[in-house]
C-alpha cells in the first residue's frame, strides 16, 4: 500500500526522473552547498587553496571539530529538502503525508520509539565499551563548544537525516516501485544507492571497501522496516537517531562527523566482523523488535510483491 498509494498522483517515468535531477543536482549539490561554498571562500587564502579544498568537501579550510564547519556541512540538505517539497507538491500533484506514511496521518509515536530505541542502545553500547575498553577513549567534554554543537546537531541532524529518508526509502522507493510494478527491486537499488553514496566518506579511506557492507546493509534495514510497517516513521526516528547520537556521543578523527562530542576515540580502527556484525545480528534483532511491537505479518508479499494500483485509489491520469 505505501509504493502503490503513488499511483494516486502524477507517477509517469519522466517526472521521477527530472525530480531526481532536481532533488540532487539542483537542490543538494547546488542550492544546498551555495552556504558552504560562499563561507569556505572567505576563509580560503586563495582561490588555489579554495580549489583544492573543494575536492575534500571544504573541511580543510576549517579548524578539526570546527562548530562552524558542522553546521555548514549539515545545512547543505536544506536545499535538498526544499527541492524535494516543491518537486512533490508542484510535479507529482501528492500529499506530503502520503509520501511518508500510508496512514492517514504521520504516527509520531512510531518515529519517537525508533529515536528512542536506537538512542538508549546507543547510549548502553557506549558505555559498556567505555568502562572495558578506557584506554580507547579520551573525555573531551568542553561545555561552551559541546552545548553550541548540541544546538547546531538538534536541529540540523534531523533535517539531514530526515531528507535523506524522504529522498530514498520515499520519494524513489515508490518511484522505482510503480515503474518496475514490485517491491525488491526498489528495496535493493534504493539500498544500493544509499550506501553508494558513503563511498566517499573518509571512513572508506580509513577501514578500506569493506565498510560498504555496512552502508549498504543500513540501506537495506531502513528499507525493509519501511515496507513492513507501510510507512517511513520507524526510518525517521531510527536515522535520526542514530546520527544525532553518534554526533553528540564519540568522534574520531577518521569519521565524517568531526564534533565536539564528550569522547574522542583514540584507537586504532580496524574493518573486520565488526562492520558485519550490525549488519547480520543487530539488524536483525531491531527488526524482530519492531516486528513484535507492531505485529508485522505478511512478509513475502510486503518486501517481494507486486506493486499495483489498489481498488480503491483512483489512478490520476498523468497526462493532465
Amino acid at each position: 500500500m505505501y509504493i502503490a498509494q503513488a499511483f494516486k498522483w502524477k507517477h509517469d517515468s519522466w517526472r521521477y526522473l527530472v525530480g531526481t535531477l532536481l532533488i540532487f543536482l539542483v537542490g543538494w549539490q547546488f542550492i544546498g552547498v551555495v552556504p558552504l561554498s560562499v563561507v569556505s571562500f572567505l576563509h580560503a587564502s586563495s582561490l588555489e587553496e579554495f580549489m583544492e579544498a573543494s575536492l575534500t568537501g571544504f573541511a580543510s579550510l576549517y579548524p578539526a571539530k570546527s562548530n562552524l564547519y558542522l553546521f555548514l556541512m549539515l545545512s547543505t540538505f536544506i536545499g535538498g529538502f526544499i527541492v524535494l517539497i516543491l518537486t512533490i507538491k508542484y510535479l507529482h500533484k501528492q500529499s506530503f503525508v502520503q509520501l511518508t506514511t500510508s496512514r492517514r496521518k504521520v504516527d509520531w509515536g512510531r518515529i519517537f520509539f525508533s529515536f528512542g530505541l536506537i538512542a538508549v542502545i546507543s547510549i548502553v553500547f557506549t558505555l559498556l565499551d567505555y568502562n572495558s575498553n578506557p584506554d580507547d577513549y579520551v573525555v573531551q567534554f568542553e561545555a561552551v563548544p559541546f552545548l553550541i554543537m548540541t544546538l547546531i546537531c538538534l536541529v540540523f541532524i534531523p533535517i539531514q537525516t530526515s531528507f535523506e529518508e524522504y529522498f530514498f526509502r520515499g520519494y524513489l522507493m515508490q518511484g522505482i516501485g510503480v515503474i518496475a510494478r514490485n517491491k525488491w527491486v526498489p528495496l535493493l537499488i534504493t539500498s544500493v544507492i544509499f550506501g553508494g553514496l558513503h563511498f566517499f566518506n573518509p571512513e572508506v579511506d580509513k577501514l578500506g571497501p569493506i565498510v560498504m557492507i555496512y552502508y549498504i546493509g543500513t540501506g537495506l534495514f531502513l528499507g525493509i522496516i519501511t515496507l513492513m510497517d507501510e510507512g517511513m516513521e520507524l526510518a525517521l526516528g531510527f536515522h535520526a537517531g542514530n546520527n544525532l547520537l553518534a554526533a553528540l556521543l564519540v568522534t574520531a578523527d577518521w569519521t565524517v562527523f568531526q564534533t565536539n562530542s564528550i569522547l574522542s576515540d583514540i584507537s586504532e580502527p580496524t574493518a573486520g566482523i565488526e562492520v558485519i556484525v550490525p549488519v547480520i545480528v543487530f539488524y536483525p534483532i531491531l527488526i524482530a523488535i519492531m516486528a513484535w511491537k507492531y505485529k508485522w505479518t505478511n512478509w513475502g508479499e510486503k518486501l517481494l510483491g507486486k506493486v499495483q494500483p489498489p481498488p480503491e485509489i483512483e489512478t490520476v491520469d498523468s497526462t493532465n
